[in-house]
């Protein structure tokens, strides 16, 4: 045997007789034959099985529940008749969208309870590829909380625009070794899954040699197309919008998750369908939140205040938030108070407001009083990405409308992914459309940032709310391609120009002058800033798109994101051009 080998048979040797002498002291403990290392007395504890409350002991050794009932410890804890409960889990997050990497975002969820997510990396991915995946997994080792991967399933998100990467199975398939990857994240390709494409039926089968986990994205999918996608072993989706939507997810074995993020906000169009027969095929999800709304709401502790307050049984809220999601994917040890499981949890004053007093990882303290009690770690830069941008003149955003001066119009839905494709009648001057204050239309663009092939799609958007300026921003769904919104070509110029000067991020410029910035380096995503700066650039930036008439019932930049996401109906935009989701095909701005 080698010298390597051999090496590598002692390390094995000596991880397996650890956990050997771990198990055994579990177990001493269990049967009360040695003292636990921490007992908490005088509190309820939440069975999330029985959906009661117990007034009993827990014994915790080594960061692991040991047993319920009377206990004595080498240290004890005096819940002072608060309620113990399992600690949360999102169930689906884009960490990026947070603009926070790993360790900061960590410390930022688990003052609000959440000490597990399950994250799809797809946005670093479609900039950077594998390596931004490592990049995520390699900072996930650090952070307080377990921070769990679903691979991205489509980079690029579809074939109509340009991103920054390709991701073919054979290139995912040996992230399956890092012990925190679980599966395939959202499948949102639906054309590819229908007609069995051999990309994706091969990502399909990479997965299933290794997991049974696929989560799926049936945005606008009807119960034909969810046959289609349960057939190819997909399980979840978090893109139900209605109840009717999510009967046809249920009643084919999906898991349903309920988003409450920053834009998509569905939890108070579904969660009436809840009930005690299917509660446990429902579970809570952000998807895409931004860290002042994190900071000011929460994570999925929101969603479960939400669904007390909309009349669910507080048990109920919590088990869909911890026990569904921890068994969804396959987290044996999570979600519970009970023997055998991770000492995640926390302390409430009561169930009805959900109010979070402590929150524990493992038996540790790691959050009071809705503040972390550590400091998050710094962060490393990811591989360096500048922005390579076209040379941008008014030329660049001249949209020609025929005769009927009819055009496609994005109209944006106020917090929700969907658009409409509303068929208008626009300013036009000398057969070119004009910025329209009193029908509240705006150009918009997508400008390929990636690899400076100069692609630059156009097309008018409705509900913004601008009455000067621009706003702009590399997030930009799924390709973060840089994508903005205005009403004059030199404001539209100033704001992209300003991008790429710091590297990505977020803008708001006013009459040649930018007024609010948020600079984004890592992949033009993410930022090494701590979270309450990061908030406090984000609340300037709302601020100033605000104060030049953008609309305050939604994030605006947020929504800006979305418009380029070309696999959410109706009507989006790419740098290739503007995009009928529905017919998946680019049709021109003009209706002539």
């Amino acid at each position: 045997m080698c010298t390597r080998q051999s090496a590598l048979f002692q390390r094995g040797e000596w991880i397996l007789t650890v956990e050997r002498d771990r198990l055994v002291h579990r177990i001493r403990t269990a049967s009360k034959k040695e003292p636990a290392d921490l007992v908490i007395r005088n509190g309820k504890v939440i069975d999330v099985f029985s959906g009661t409350l117990m007034e009993t002991d827990v014994a915790i050794t080594g960061g692991i529940i040991v047993g319920l009932g009377s206990y004595e410890g080498k240290q004890t804890l005096d819940a002072g008749g608060k309620i113990i409960s399992p600690a949360l889990i999102d169930g689906h997050v884009h960490i990026e969208s947070s603009m926070l990497t790993p360790g900061t975002f960590a410390g930022v969820l688990a003052a609000h309870g959440v000490t597990s997510v399950v994250t799809d990396p797809h946005e670093i991915a479609n900039v950077l590829g594998a390596d931004g995946i490592r990049f995520m997994l390699e900072r996930a080792k650090g952070s307080l909380i377990d921070i769990y991967v679903m691979l991205p399933s489509s980079v690029p998100a579809t074939s109509f625009e340009h991103n920054g990467a390709t991701l073919h199975a054979e290139d995912l398939e040996p992230l399956f070794e890092n012990d925190h990857v679980l599966g395939l994240a959202e499948v949102m390709d639906f054309p590819a899954v229908l007609n069995a494409d051999s990309l994706m039926v091969d990502k399909l089968l990479m997965t299933r040699r290794h997991t049974w986990r696929i989560d799926g994205h049936a945005a606008g999918l009807d119960a034909d197309g969810i046959n289609v996608y349960t057939a190819a072993g997909i399980r979840t989706d978090h893109e139900c919008v209605n109840i009717d939507e999510a009967r046809d997810r249920l009643s084919r074995g999906m898991y349903v998750m309920i988003r409450q993020g920053t834009v998509a906000k569905d939890l108070p169009q579904l969660i009436g369908l809840v009930n005690e027969v299917n509660s446990r095929r429902f579970l809570f999800c952000t998807d895409d939140k931004y860290t002042d709304d994190l900071i000011a709401e929460g994570s999925v502790d929101h969603n479960v205040r939400m669904a007390i307050r909309s009349g669910l049984d507080p048990i109920t809220s919590i088990k869909m938030a911890s026990l569904n999601t921890a068994e969804c994917y396959g987290l044996q040890a999570k979600g519970a108070i009970a023997p055998g499981y991770e000492a995640n949890f926390l302390l409430l004053d009561d169930l009805d407001s959900f109010s979070i007093n402590k929150v524990y990882v493992r038996g540790e303290l790691v959050a009071e009083d809705g503040k972390p009690v550590y400091k998050s770690m710094a962060s490393i830069k990811a591989a360096d990405h500048p922005l390579i941008l076209p040379e941008l003149t008014p030329e660049s955003f001249r949209m020609n409308i025929g005769p009927s001066q009819k055009a496609h119009v994005i109209e944006i839905i106020p917090n929700s992914l969907v658009t409409r494709d509303s068929i208008e009648k626009v300013p036009v001057l000398n057969g070119v459309f004009t910025y329209s204050e009193e029908k509240d239309l705006l150009k918009m663009a997508v400008i390929e940032r990636h690899k400076g092939l100069g692609t630059v799609g156009l097309g008018i958007v409705k509900g913004f709310g601008l009455t000067s300026g621009a706003i702009a921003t590399t997030v930009a769904h799924d390709s973060h391609n840089l994508v903005v919104a205005g009403c004059s070509d030199r404001d539209l110029i100033v704001a992209a120009e300003r991008l790429k000067e710091i590297q990505g991020g977020m803008v708001v410029v006013n009459h040649g002058k930018v007024v609010a910035e948020l600079a984004l380096p890592i992949a033009g995503l993410m930022t090494d800033a701590p979270a309450e700066e990061v908030a406090e650039k984000l609340e300037e930036l709302r601020k100033a798109a605000t104060a030049q008439g953008a609309s305050k019932a939604f994030n605006p930049f947020l929504t800006l994101s979305f418009l380029s996401l070309p696999v959410i109906p109706d009507l989006k935009l790419t740098d290739t051009g503007l995009f009928d989701v529905r017919a998946f095909r680019h049709i021109t701005v003009s209706n002539d």
